[in-house]
């Protein structure tokens, strides 16, 4: 199957069977997604949205974060992965939001990566999540999936993947493909042992494909 035809029947299968596709996180402003999104790095969306509500209470505007002490943010976080960095992460990021950018959620994606604790993923999250831009944000579901499924062709890094990915699906699509991807990744095409009989996409996928012709 040529790469073009397998992007098509993908993009046609997910299209049909999850018209919505959203984050998994908890928030009710960009702001709280913008933390949200720093503390979900190497950890479940579950579990930050388990210690998010007192920490969104306490700190609810950049300004109020930004006044706060690494130990105090440490206490409402302690429970994910690398609180320490987080902390420090977040307090860096609501000072330079407020010094360079005055208070307002950059929607581009070099200017968002210019706030601590933000990496090309997130910044692409929030840029198509927040403002509906033509952005792919690749994490470790997204990575796994697109190469296990044929979207890419080994990529060793994810900005491999994201550039591949952001080649040959519709611009327009690009903020709900990311959530598409993520999903099966999370629940499907899951790491130690995919769940192939479950799977809507495995007659189009490569690894699948690979595997039963053995």
């Amino acid at each position: 199957m040529k790469i073009q035809e397998r992007y098509h029947k993908v993009i046609e299968w997910f299209s049909t069977n999850v018209p919505v596709a959203e984050t998994e996180l908890h928030y009710k402003d960009p702001f709280q997604l913008l933390i949200a999104v720093i503390l979900s790095a190497q950890c479940t969306d579950k579990r930050v949205n388990m210690i998010t509500p007192p920490l969104f209470e306490a700190f609810p505007t950049p300004e109020a974060l930004a006044a706060a002490t690494p130990e105090t943010v440490y206490e409402y976080i302690k429970s994910v992965s690398y609180p320490n960095n987080k902390s420090k992460h977040l307090m860096g990021m609501a000072r330079t939001l407020l010094t360079d950018f005055n208070g307002v959620i950059p929607s581009d994606v070099d200017e968002l990566q210019k706030l601590p604790g933000v990496g090309r993923k997130t910044a692409n999250v929030i840029a198509s999540v927040v403002f509906n831009k033509e952005a792919m944000a690749v994490d470790t579901h997204v990575f796994r999936v697109s190469n296990r499924i044929g979207l890419t062709d080994n990529s060793k890094t994810p900005l491999e993947t994201e550039r591949t990915l952001v080649k040959y699906i519709p611009g327009h699509l690009l903020p709900i493909a990311h959530h598409w991807l993520i999903l099966h990744g999370r629940y499907i095409c899951v790491a130690r042992k995919p769940k192939c009989l479950e799977c809507g996409i495995r007659e189009f996928c490569k690894e699948f494909n690979k595997t039963i012709k053995k």
